[in-house]
């Protein structure tokens, strides 16, 4: 793969921020870890602020990173979606301007019939995915009408104010005129009943004779999550305590919990993650961004019923009351052993 990457989130927003803290320090500092230790090439930026994805981007271009820029404002309609999207665009031309001999590819959305209002019935994602409805329009594909619809605009539109090169973060089942984009991006998480036939689903991604790019996968860091998909459907968090956990005053005593017992086991997450780059490899995709680095707001706890982080994706395991770790004193986080897999798979190929 020419592409060796990790999903670095800046602040997504659904309900709570995803990181709740932003120091350009502290971006500075892991942004040199993802190029050094885990010898990375590209990183996929991820948030809602604009500023913040400007601050991290230019600061990954100028390590020697190339950076795939996601601006992301959920459950918006389309209309707003476009409206920021375009604004985030204007704002990425400024800085391909500055630097123009970096790497800067500019995404106008990510899982959009899921995320967005108007394609599927609801008002925000849990309604959606909720809806009986909606599963019998996603499997007679009628979502995929008003989706290249609104793709269509929405690449337009930022085409008319970015000259750089433009993707779009599919879902599996989305159907995308990929005509619109230069890079093929899908978020294709594998798991247990679609490893056997893993790489004939990634087939049909290579008719449009563009580079095709794994925009997003991962495993969380339990045992059974090898069986399980990307989705809120499957979150092990209690949301509820997540949430009143940061109101505050009422936060203090709350302690976000899990929704049941799991077992950690930071190996399954490790193996799994370096078996679906060797899949990934063999395919002949372009390259791959793993989900993803860091999740504040699921912090390691020695007690498994609060340990948030065996619901997160990430590669490090953020540690409660902000201590600092050993391998890295200036963080408050420590390496996991997916941490270790990646790293290792990454500086042999």
């Amino acid at each position: 793969m020419r592409l060796k990457g990790v999903c670095y989130d800046v602040g997504r927003v659904m309900g709570i921020d995803w990181r709740p803290s932003f120091d350009p320090k502290v971006v500075n500092m892991e942004l040199g870890i993802i190029k050094d230790d885990l010898h990375c090439n590209a990183v996929r930026i991820c948030g809602l602020d604009i500023n913040r994805l400007m601050t991290t981007a230019e600061d990954a271009l100028e390590q020697g990173l190339e950076v795939w820029l996601s601006p992301e404002r959920w459950n918006k309609s389309e209309q707003e979606t476009i409206e920021y999207i375009t604004k985030a665009a204007t704002a990425t031309e400024t800085l391909r301007q500055r630097l123009p001999d970096k790497p800067l590819i500019f995404s106008v959305g990510s899982e959009s019939t899921l995320f967005m209002k108007g394609i599927l019935e609801g008002g925000n994602i849990s309604e959606r995915m909720g809806n009986p409805k909606n599963r019998s329009s996603v499997k007679s594909g009628e979502h995929n009408k008003p989706l290249n619809a609104f793709l269509a605009r929405a690449s337009e539109s930022v085409r008319k104010v970015f000259q750089g090169q433009i993707t779009y973060a599919s879902l599996p089942w989305e159907t995308v005129d990929w005509s619109l984009f230069d890079f093929v991006g899908v978020d294709h998480y594998q798991i247990e009943k679609t490893r056997d036939n893993y790489v004939e689903l990634l087939k049909p991604l290579f008719t449009s004779n563009k580079p095709v790019v794994i925009s997003e996968f991962g495993f969380r860091t339990y045992r059974g999550a090898e069986g399980t998909s990307e989705g809120m459907d499957e979150d092990i968090v209690d949301n509820r305590s997540l949430f009143l956990h940061q109101v505050s005053f009422l936060g203090r005593f709350v302690q976000p919990r899990l929704r049941g017992d799991f077992v950690r086991d930071e190996g399954l997450q490790a193996r799994e993650l370096v078996d679906q780059l060797i899949t990934l490899d063999s395919a002949g995709v372009e390259g791959a961004f793993v989900m993803t680095f860091v999740s504040p707001i699921f912090p390691f706890d020695e007690d498994p019923r609060h340990d948030l982080d065996m619901a997160s994706y990430s590669l490090v395991k953020t540690l409660s009351n902000k201590m600092h770790g050993e391998t890295y004193p200036d963080m408050t986080w420590e390496p996991k052993e997916s941490f270790r897999a990646l790293a290792d798979y990454y500086g042999k190929h």
